[in-house]
C-alpha cells in the first residue's frame, strides 16, 4: 500500500508532462479542417491534397465529379467506403477515414 501511495506523485508528474494531443492529420500531413462542411469547396480541396488527386496546378478531375469520386475510391484502395461514390454517406465515410489516418513516416 505504501508503494502505491509513494508512486502516485510520480504517476501524476509523468501524466502532466505528457505532450498535448495534436489535431488529426492526413497521410499528406495536412491537418484536417475542423469546420469544413462535407461537400464544400474546402472539404474537396482537403481531400484532393490529402490523397494527392490534384497536382497543384489544376490538373486532375473536377472535384465532386464521377471521375473524381472514382479516383478517391482508387486512392483509398481496400479502405474505400462501400456506399455509392459521391453520396452523403460516402462523403462522411471518406471524411472519417481521412481524419483517422496518421501521417506516414
Amino acid at each position: 500500500m505504501r508503494r502505491l501511495v509513494a508512486s502516485l506523485p510520480l504517476a501524476l508528474l509523468l501524466a502532466a508532462c505528457s505532450p498535448a494531443p495534436t489535431p488529426p492529420q492526413t497521410a499528406a500531413g495536412q491537418a484536417a479542417p475542423a469546420d469544413a462542411t462535407l461537400g464544400s469547396a474546402q472539404w474537396y480541396a482537403w481531400v484532393d491534397q490529402s490523397l494527392g488527386i490534384d497536382d497543384g496546378n489544376g490538373h486532375g478531375p473536377d472535384r465532386g465529379s464521377a471521375e473524381w469520386n472514382q479516383t478517391v475510391q482508387r486512392k483509398l484502395g481496400q479502405e474505400a467506403p462501400q456506399s455509392k461514390p459521391g453520396s452523403p454517406e460516402w462523403q462522411q465515410s471518406v471524411d472519417a477515414l481521412l481524419r483517422t489516418r496518421m501521417p506516414s513516416s
